[in-house]
């Protein structure tokens, strides 16, 4: 049995809009990343840990007089900028992903209960790890343009002529080193997301992405 490759689309806003199945795709889209931001707040309620983008949005938190997900929308558009000397062009998804995920955050936290006791914190963290790599899964196999985060380290890639696990790899020491210098916590969670998110993208991906054909000429 030959498997096909993974691929996905490297095309302008306007190209994205103008492939097949929109509506399938926007409504992927979107679902990702309400469960993306779900993902985030399940990992955030564990308290045992969280991604080492969100140590540095909870080291902001302590100095900053807004919620974890305001401030994860503010860093996003921050980042959005940082685009401009890479030569990353933003997508439907890439302004969706700055708005919704810090959305879907804070109305998750709004409602999720702290866990009572060390198994349920392994259990909320575990779900939003596992979570986290199928949502993240779902709103790039829409192909409605990277999240902001993903751009920065693709458009570094490609500027500096350095492999993306490297450049990845990079990114988040620095955020995470810097979130924890502000004060944010990194645990045991942030291991396991660390060692598993890749893999979980991976596994999910083909199950998830919607295969295009190049947008008609004109």
């Amino acid at each position: 049995m030959v498997t096909r490759p993974i691929e996905i689309s490297n095309l302008g806003p306007l190209s994205q809009l103008r492939t097949g199945r929109l509506r399938r795709r926007l409504v992927q889209l979107f679902a990702g990343l309400v469960l993306f931001g779900f993902s985030i707040a399940l990992m955030i309620r564990g308290n045992l840990g969280v991604a080492p983008w969100d140590v540095l949005t909870v080291g902001l938190s302590r100095w900053l007089p807004f919620s974890f997900g305001q401030l994860t929308i503010a860093l996003s558009f921050v980042i959005l900028l940082l685009w401009l000397p890479v030569g990353e062009r933003p997508g439907v998804g890439t302004l969706a992903n700055a708005v919704v995920i810090g959305l879907s955050v804070d109305a998750s936290l709004a409602w999720l209960p702290v866990p009572d006791g060390w198994a349920a914190q392994v259990a909320l963290m575990l779900a939003g790890v596992v979570l986290n790599g199928a949502a993240g899964a779902i709103y790039i196999g829409a192909q409605l343009g990277r999240g902001p985060r993903d751009g920065l380290m693709t458009g570094l890639s490609r500027r500096t002529g350095r492999s993306l696990r490297l450049v990845r790899t990079l990114i988040e020491v620095t955020v995470l080193a810097v979130g924890l210098l502000l004060g944010g916590t990194a645990g045991l969670g942030t291991l396991v997301f660390a060692l598993t998110v890749g893999p979980l993208n991976q596994f999910f991906l083909p199950w998830a992405l919607v295969r295009q054909p190049e947008p008609a000429a004109g």
